[in-house]
């Protein structure tokens, strides 16, 4: 039997290992067939010789994770127990790059390899698609480019909408003004924003008009430019809605769509904006398009095995 000692010298071993040895136990299910023992600052495997170098690669993934982001965690263990090492050496990396100094000293960066390639998108495209299910940080991301780009003063303003399908963007008979009408269907993009932004300032932003929250039916007619404008959950919008809004754009404008094809919530026979959007433009130089998975899921763990789950289902209808 081969043995293999992985000393631990640039990290915490008690946060590497996991509460009560969680992520020990969590490298024990995916490797049955070798014997795992954490001891202080060591970790000792042993086992076939074939298999350790594959746990080598595994723990070499984990520990370059770990010292880039001083954190380690179950959801994250799988999905490098997982991915393809080939694919992973060959993708881009989530690089060191703070997009963002956020509230409470929070560092905003990419966090996977695909929303890096969303960050890189943004830099050499003015139009960028973001597609994949939820959890996958595509509005997260997405909010924190234009707030870089706001505070590095590349736009004068930040415009966020989605469209409000529930309400079928008939927003009238709903209490209050149009933010209080609104709040319901933006929060996510509240909650980005309130991670990024201190309180005080992004009220003082909103009242402004430097960030402006606005449903689908109010971007009719208008020209956005020197403006950040992300159309979220964009699979819910019609073709004359998707259509109208990316005819909107306007000089130095940065227009970021993202949505989950899988998640339509149109009335049945309603072609979704967003499907066909993504057939017209396919090849159109200066638009992007990104595509992000069950591996950038960065929720609890459990939103991707609900995610498997439900394709799994999906693939047997």
């Amino acid at each position: 039997m081969n043995e293999l000692i992985i000393e631990l010298t640039e990290v915490n071993p008690r946060e590497f290992f996991g509460l009560q040895n969680a992520h020990i136990d969590l490298l024990k299910k995916y490797f049955p067939k070798l014997k795992l023992v954490a001891r202080g600052s060591k970790l000792k495997a042993y086992g076939d010789e074939e298999v350790l170098e594959e746990f080598d690669t595994r723990i070499s993934m984990m520990l370059d994770h770990f010292g880039k982001y001083n954190t380690l965690d179950e959801h994250t263990i799988e999905r490098l127990l997982m991915v393809d090492t080939i694919e992973h050496e060959q993708s881009p990396k989530a690089s060191d790059e703070v997009l963002v100094h956020g509230v409470s000293g929070r560092l905003i960066k990419a966090r996977t390899p695909n929303q890096q390639k969303l960050v890189n998108a943004m830099r050499t495209n003015d139009m960028v698609f973001a597609i994949g299910p939820a959890g996958t940080g595509k509005t997260y991301t997405g909010v924190a480019l234009a707030v870089k780009a706001l505070k590095e003063k590349q736009v004068r303003r930040i415009i966020l909408t989605r469209p409000a399908v529930e309400a079928g963007e008939n927003l009238g008979f709903l209490p209050g003004d149009l933010r209080e009408k609104l709040d319901p269907y933006m929060q996510p993009l509240y909650d980005a924003l309130r991670d990024m932004i201190p309180a005080e300032k992004l009220d003082n932003h909103i009242e402004k008009g430097v960030i402006q929250i606005a449903p689908m039916a109010f971007m009719r007619g208008r020209t956005l430019d020197d403006a950040f404008v992300i159309l979220d959950e964009a699979q819910n919008t019609t073709h004359a809605q998707m259509k109208m809004f990316l005819t909107r754009m306007g000089r130095n404008a940065k227009f970021m769509i993202t949505g989950d094809p899988g998640q339509i919530d149109l009335p049945r026979r309603v072609i979704s904006g967003l499907k066909e959007a993504l057939l017209i433009l396919k090849d159109v130089d200066g638009v992007g398009m990104v595509h992000l998975d069950d591996n950038d899921v960065i929720r609890h763990r459990l939103v991707k095995k609900v995610i498997a789950a439900y394709k799994d289902i999906e693939n047997r209808n």
